[in-house]
């Protein structure tokens, strides 16, 4: 672990190391494309490799980024997309069937749909003001995005891998909860957000990795994604800061978004009165029965017109 962090830190220029004399790095095959169109400059070296992608620091245009290279379907790890997916949309009729149905030409759609994700949400999120890496663009398959970097030119570490102070961590919390309400504002939950998912750049926290974005309308799990995503930091900087563990941002601003009264400023206390009351069960099967009679009505109704 690093050292606790005071913030924020001296405002710096992104240092890349170059390779080292006589190292010949392997050109991905997927990035070759870009290299040959002039897209990117050069490829530096390899940042990461994840369950979903590989990223790569590249020069484009002068300029230092990133390069996330998706890995195909076959080679992923990532499992119950299918909870993730719900409640997206698709371009027509004909892809929604083939997805259904899984098919050579279905698992195709997926694929580009996984990838198309991350790029969208991107673009929406900085244009809502969330603070995410800027993206520069999608090349076949390929996310050329902002290269983030810590106070001291180096690529920005994950949340977990600094220790924080007490009033750093509660800063942070405030900021992230921030970010979750104005995501949740457009309409988006991040669905895998953590400490793994938040980079800690010069300027602040930076969220990241959002191929498996959820629709909060569309989905029936969003409520619990977002709940967890907030738990996760919760807990991430609840140990530095043991009081946010109290607190309950998550139910609050669901309460808040179902009525619609939710916006990007919206003051939040991290207190959310549960609804205790104890349920009518009688009223409740009396509302079952009628129903269940209702439906039997509709089906004899139904059934005597077709034998006239």
């Amino acid at each position: 672990m690093r050292r606790p962090q005071e913030w924020p830190p001296k405002p710096c220029k992104v240092a890349v190391l170059p390779l080292q004399t006589g190292f010949l790095m392997r050109i991905p095959e997927a990035l070759k494309p870009l290299l040959d169109d002039g897209i990117i400059d050069e490829v530096r070296r390899q940042l990461k490799s994840g369950k979903e992608a590989s990223v790569y620091v590249v020069s484009s245009g002068g300029e230092i980024r990133c390069a996330k290279v998706y890995k195909d379907m076959g080679q992923r790890s990532f499992q119950q997309r299918a909870q993730y997916q719900e409640g997206r949309k698709v371009r027509g009729s004909r892809q929604a069937r083939a997805m259904a149905k899984s098919t050579r030409y279905g698992r195709k759609e997926q694929e580009e749909a996984w990838k198309n994700t991350e790029v969208d949400a991107l673009y929406q999120l900085v244009s809502a003001g969330v603070r995410v890496p800027k993206p520069f663009g999608f090349f076949s398959g390929v996310l050329l995005m902002e290269l983030v970097a810590d106070g001291e030119g180096n690529s920005a570490p994950r949340l977990g891998e600094v220790e924080l102070t007490p009033e750093v961590a509660r800063d942070f919390h405030r900021f992230l909860i921030g970010q979750v309400v104005r995501m949740l504002c457009v309409g988006l939950i991040h669905g895998d957000l953590s400490e793994f998912n938040v980079l800690v750049g010069a300027d602040g926290p930076v969220i990241i990795d959002l191929p498996q974005a959820v629709s909060a309308a569309g989905n029936n799990n969003a409520f619990a994604m977002l709940s967890r995503d907030v738990r996760n930091l919760t807990e991430t900087l609840g140990r530095f800061a043991p009081e946010l563990l109290a607190t309950d941002y998550a139910g609050e601003m669901w309460a808040l978004y179902e009525k619609g009264e939710l916006a990007p400023d919206s003051a939040l206390t991290g207190i959310c009165v549960k609804d205790e009351t104890v349920p009518d069960v009688g009223e409740v099967m009396h509302a079952i029965d009628e129903a269940r009679e209702e439906a039997i009505r509709r089906e004899l109704g139904r059934q005597a017109a077709e034998a006239s």
